[in-house]
């Protein structure tokens, strides 16, 4: 029997790892390389070395790569909602200075990261060609989640009377992630915040809205 087939039947024995902390290292680990390099170029050595498990422990939870990898999008979808929804849900703050305010935040990590690491779907949008199959309807559902929630942010700023009441908030919000992919990837070209800034600057002045101080670091929160 393989080890392959060795854990299989160990799941067949009631077991249950779905949240086991091993699970846990390696999907991290996963999402930390994935933002660094991409899918095709994270072999799964890489992952193992980072998580510090064996390959056994691997296959325990994972039946192969593609399986891996659909799991560590659905974790970084989770981290980035719970992200926005933190800023652009943020009551206490004007919406279009809520936008401002998790641009400001993004900077501050890509800088904590010395600009390594980008947007994981960003990242997997730009190997469609290699992905496995399904990855590209999982990476458009991930953006249409995202998109749903800068729209609602619009939307709020439309009923304050910060933008015209007239602006189509969907093609907006889509506009939004199109134009943020980009500005992460020049971000990492450049190794500078100012094409976030000047992303998130653009955008607000394409709504017609008012000129407003951003930010140069996200608020420690």
């Amino acid at each position: 029997m393989t080890s392959k087939q060795k854990v299989a039947a160990s799941r067949g024995r009631g077991s249950s790892p779905a949240y086991s902390a091993t699970r846990d290292v390696l999907i991290r680990c996963g999402m930390e390389l994935l933002t660094e390099q991409g899918f095709s170029a994270t072999g799964l050595d890489a992952v193992l070395k980072r998580a510090t498990v064996p390959k056994g422990s691997f296959y325990y939870y994972f039946e192969s790569k593609d399986a891996f990898g659909a799991a560590v999008m659905d974790a970084y979808d989770d981290y980035f909602k719970r992200k926005l929804d933190k800023w652009l849900l943020d009551e206490t703050r004007a919406p279009l200075d809520r936008l401002a305010d998790f641009i400001a935040d993004a900077s501050r990590g890509m800088r904590k990261h010395s600009f390594t690491r980008g947007c994981l779907v960003g990242n997997l949008g730009q190997e469609l060609g290699a992905l496995p199959s399904g990855f590209r309807e999982r990476l458009d559902g991930i953006l249409l989640g995202w998109q749903a929630r800068v729209a609602h942010c619009l939307e709020a700023a439309q009923a304050e009377g910060s933008i015209p009441a007239a602006l189509d908030t969907q093609q907006m919000a889509e506009f939004f992630w199109i134009a943020w992919e980009g500005a992460v990837l020049r971000a990492r070209l450049v190794q500078s915040d100012r094409p976030l800034a000047t992303f998130i600057s653009a955008f607000l002045a394409g709504l017609g809205a008012e000129p407003r101080a951003l930010p140069t670091h996200g608020p420690d929160r």
